[in-house]
């Protein structure tokens, strides 16, 4: 499977010890993968959000002369799909945003065509008991999703989806529980609680897994293993299918990694079919 543009950016940025504003305007890029190429160094600051000279010195960071060098470069390891984008003028606004999910889609597709990092993923989750789960805000209906299934083949679930003082206390329990592991759901905008929560987490012991929107959102410091997944920004509010989607490939490693899962599985079958749990 051929590399998108976005992909090939994604790949640039790696291996870069970048700032919090060099991780902003990398994130814009790889979101931005199609106009990327044809941007003025203003432009792009703009878009970013930043200076003009923070585009420059992201530019030097990454081993270029400048930004006009940079911009070459993106020509040629990411030539841009104008002319496809262009005919997005002929959808309104929800059928766009229906086809900037399915684009989301499409990235998530060829980053797992290296499986790795999701079966590493699946592996330090299963061996985690108990497994606590957090999902803030937006990210709250990810982590509550994901926990449900889990739940299903994992002996030990635990839900953190309400910030408040109490949050740090739950992650110390679950470590003391013998939790080796803490999954994590962060997508924008970033509460600065889960970066802090994730920082607790790894203070207390646990390998923290992540799911975001981008390699460089703000939690990606406070990882051991993040796996992007993007999200959709056409509407007022983002739409997040990708990282959906990216929650339940992870299930899927998870149950790969957990002997009794087939077991566990079967076991909550019964016992729904007994109680009439479902309607047929």
């Amino acid at each position: 499977m051929s590399d998108s543009p976005a992909t090939r950016l994604q790949k640039l940025f790696e291996g870069h010890r970048l700032t919090p504003t060099q991780r902003r305007i990398a994130h814009c890029m790889v979101r931005g993968a199609a106009d990327v190429p044809f941007l003025s160094s203003v432009e792009l600051a703009e878009l970013a959000g930043v200076s003009q000279p923070s585009v420059t010195r992201f530019a030097v960071a990454l081993g270029f002369d400048g930004y006009p060098a940079l911009r070459r470069h993106l020509r040629e390891v990411a030539p841009a799909e104008r002319a496809e984008a262009a005919q997005d003028d002929s959808y309104n606004e929800y059928q766009q945003a229906v086809l900037g999910e399915i684009e989301n889609l499409r990235q998530l597709a060829e980053m797992l065509a290296d499986p790795a990092p999701v079966e590493e993923a699946g592996r330090l989750l299963a061996a985690s008991a108990p497994l606590p789960v957090l999902g803030l805000r937006a990210a709250s209906s990810q982590a509550r999703g994901f926990a449900y299934f889990a739940a299903k083949v994992h002996p030990d679930v635990r839900l953190l989806d309400e910030g408040g003082s109490m949050l740090a206390d739950r992650i110390d329990a679950a470590a003391g529980a013998g939790a080796s592991a803490l999954l994590c759901f962060a997508l924008p905008r970033h509460p600065r609680e889960v970066a802090e929560a994730l920082e607790h987490g790894r203070a207390a012991g646990l390998t923290v897994v992540t799911v975001a929107d981008s390699a460089f959102a703000p939690v990606a410091r406070h990882s051991d293993l993040l796996i992007p997944a993007p999200v959709g920004t056409g509407l007022a509010f983002d739409t997040a299918c990708a990282p959906m989607l990216l929650g339940r490939v992870l299930l899927e490693a998870m149950a790969d990694a957990l002997p009794d899962a087939q077991a566990r599985l079967e076991a909550f079958d019964a016992r729904a079919a007994a109680r009439g749990l479902f309607v047929e």
